[in-house]
């Protein structure tokens, strides 16, 4: 499941990495437990489910190989967002409270080895298929040599993107977070352990493609950026509320498709602005080339204000 919030089962690996699993074991048991089930619901907030069973006296052996485990948070057990029997609210901000403060605590230290080393990261962020890598490589590529660059690369599987990153000439790493919908702080701590920053650099963090998850998870970046393209629904927005709220800057990507399609530009924008007056908005083809330069002018000034902090 993934490390800290458990939407989903699996591990996450770094690359050459190792999963490790449950093994058979055979133990004698009489006692009462509970079997706690968890599911993060759409307003953010996780749902536990306990119930108990008495196991007498006898020698049984089991393996871990069932649909979930003791304790974990399963999103199988039950529809997203149904309120539990017995379940009070003051229970559900302490367990939503004990995810975040631990993750908060990873982004901490992120965000002061950044500082340290003035180096400017930004956590990337959009739906599948908006063209986030494409633009990313595009960007590595017209920025070579301009000032240093990485990327830590989030997938749930493969390492497709962190090649065509590679491909660029730019350290990168993969992280692959299995069934986990999203990168957390801890995860990048371990990242940028394994992969190594230089000062005065630009950090980008490719994360996994999900609306959802991503915007409630701080990495230690300076900023959050949202890609959207012009192949989407413009109401995206106001259907995913939290991540455009969370947003600092909103890339509108592919809009050299704007002529072929019924994309209200402006009708998004406004719709993003509602949930965060003031949003810088840029709009970009990675193909195209347009708007490029001033999200260039952007990176750089980022990098320019994190090196004088340092």
């Amino acid at each position: 499941m993934c490390t800290v919030c458990g939407c989903a089962e699996g591990e996450t690996k770094l690359e050459s990495g190792h999963a490790h699993g449950h093994h058979h074991h055979h133990h004698d048991h009489d006692h009462d437990h509970d079997h706690g089930h968890e599911h993060v619901g759409p307003d953010g907030k996780v749902y536990r489910h306990t119930h108990g069973h008495h196991h007498h006296d006898h020698g049984h052996e089991h393996g871990h190989d069932h649909g979930h485990d003791h304790g974990t948070i399963d999103l199988s057990r039950g529809p997203a967002g149904t309120e539990v029997p017995g379940l009070s609210q003051a229970r559900l901000v302490t367990i939503e409270q004990d995810i975040l403060a631990k993750n908060d605590g990873f982004a901490a230290v992120n965000r002061q080895l950044f500082a340290a080393k003035g180096v400017f990261v930004l956590n990337l962020m959009s739906s599948p298929g908006s063209g986030k890598t494409t633009l990313l490589t595009r960007t590595l590529t017209d920025l070579k040599g301009r000032f240093p660059m990485a990327v830590i690369e989030g997938d749930q599987q493969t390492s497709f993107d962190a090649d065509r990153i590679r491909a660029t000439g730019t350290p990168a790493i993969q992280v692959n977070t299995g069934k986990g919908c999203h990168l957390d702080a801890q995860m990048v701590t371990q990242a940028v352990g394994r992969l190594g920053i230089e000062d005065d650099s630009v950090l980008f963090i490719e994360n996994v493609g999900n609306l959802v998850c991503p915007a409630g998870f701080d990495l230690g970046e300076a900023h959050k950026v949202v890609v959207l393209s012009v192949t989407e629904g413009e109401d995206k927005p106001l259907k995913y509320p939290a991540m455009f709220a969370a947003a600092d800057l909103l890339l509108v990507n592919k809009v050299d498709l704007l002529p072929y399609l019924t994309f209200d530009v402006a009708r998004m924008i406004d719709y993003a602005r509602r949930l965060k007056p003031g949003l810088r908005v840029i709009e970009v083809s990675a193909t195209g080339g347009q708007g490029l330069e001033e999200w260039y002018a952007w990176i750089e000034d980022g990098l320019d204000k994190a090196s004088a902090r340092r």
